[in-house]
């Protein structure tokens, strides 16, 4: 994707691929509590005629690469494409209307949370080599409707009673975007993992299952999950109560920019790893589980092959 191709994609619908939807309009205008950082009443502007931004409460705005500046907390704009485009077969025309509707209809209509069993979802998280017992216990399996259609999706949870909710052609939230953090049960932990995405979560977790008789400590920490780059500020007041905090981000310029955020802010006091280094040449968790499993597989084929007795022809072996 180029920059002009970019450019022709309506704001509008690549904040509704995110998850985002308006909250009032206004002649040709339309408003959102922003998607840039927490509010409680709608200053984001979306001006649709000229499919341009305004955020009032920061005094940024610009065409949809300055909001994929913010979102993704980078200047870099073959990464800012590359992460639009990840969302163009997302993105669907769509109108809003505001007529009798409650200014805060959800996004996501006759939503309903039931446990992960479907065997679809379940298929795209074993081609993932995402063991499904964890995705089992960690996730759920949401219902919902759009735009008259009936949708199903995998559904993690955050800490506001929101979801991120995939499936194989889809990637959004349903609101409030938030990040998901997870305690272990009994005494406060002193260390933190940190990921982007619940997917690394759940490729951190299957790894470990693994790899469980040789780290045991590995059960010892809590676990945040940003759902977002852009969502790093939100957890900079958490991570705080941490004396370690180890950073599972993408190996991008994004996820590198989010661990010199918690370094900045926290540098001084705290111990922060950055625990990309341990899938180096990868672009993030999940990536290295399916390589790593791949790799374990044909390591397996070949010493099958050399256990295998010898094959006989006419009574003799060969």
């Amino acid at each position: 994707m180029d920059i002009q191709t970019a450019k022709q994609i309506r704001i509008a619908d690549y904040l509704h691929s995110l998850g985002y939807s308006p909250v009032r309009r206004q002649g040709i205008n339309l408003w959102y509590k922003s998607p840039l950082r927490e509010e409680t009443k709608a200053s984001f502007k979306v001006n649709t005629e000229r499919n341009q931004w305004y955020d009032f409460a920061l005094g940024k705005g610009g065409n949809i690469i300055a909001l994929a500046q913010e979102l993704y907390c980078s200047d870099h704009v073959p990464y800012l494409l590359q992460r639009i485009e990840e969302q163009t077969p997302r993105i669907r025309p769509m109108s809003f209307s505001f007529g009798k509707q409650s200014s805060s209809e959800p996004c996501f209509q006759q939503l309903e949370i039931v446990p992960l069993s479907s065997p679809v979802l379940l298929t795209y998280l074993q081609e993932r080599e995402i063991n499904i017992a964890l995705a089992k216990r960690e996730c759920s399996e949401a219902h919902f409707t759009h735009n008259g259609k009936r949708y199903f999706a995998i559904a993690f949870p955050n800490v506001s009673g929101g979801y991120e909710i995939r499936n194989r052609y889809f990637k959004g939230c349903i609101a409030p975007k938030e990040i998901s953090h997870i305690r272990q049960s009994g005494t406060a932990r002193e260390t933190c993992y940190v990921f982007e995405g619940f997917m690394d979560y759940l490729s951190f977790l299957t790894l470990r299952l693994e790899n469980c008789p040789k780290y045991p400590e590995l059960d010892r920490q809590d676990y945040m999950v940003l759902n977002s780059v852009a969502n790093i500020s939100k957890a900079l007041y958490p991570l705080g109560s941490y004396e370690r905090i180890h950073c599972f981000f993408d190996n991008d310029r994004a996820g590198m920019e989010a661990l010199q955020q918690i370094r900045m802010e926290y540098g001084r006091d705290l111990y922060i790893r950055d625990a990309s280094q341990t899938y180096s040449g990868c672009k993030d968790l999940n990536e290295y589980l399916q390589k790593q499993t791949e790799r374990n597989r044909q390591v397996q084929s070949v010493k099958e092959t050399r256990i295998q007795p010898p094959k006989k022809k006419n009574g003799f072996r060969l």
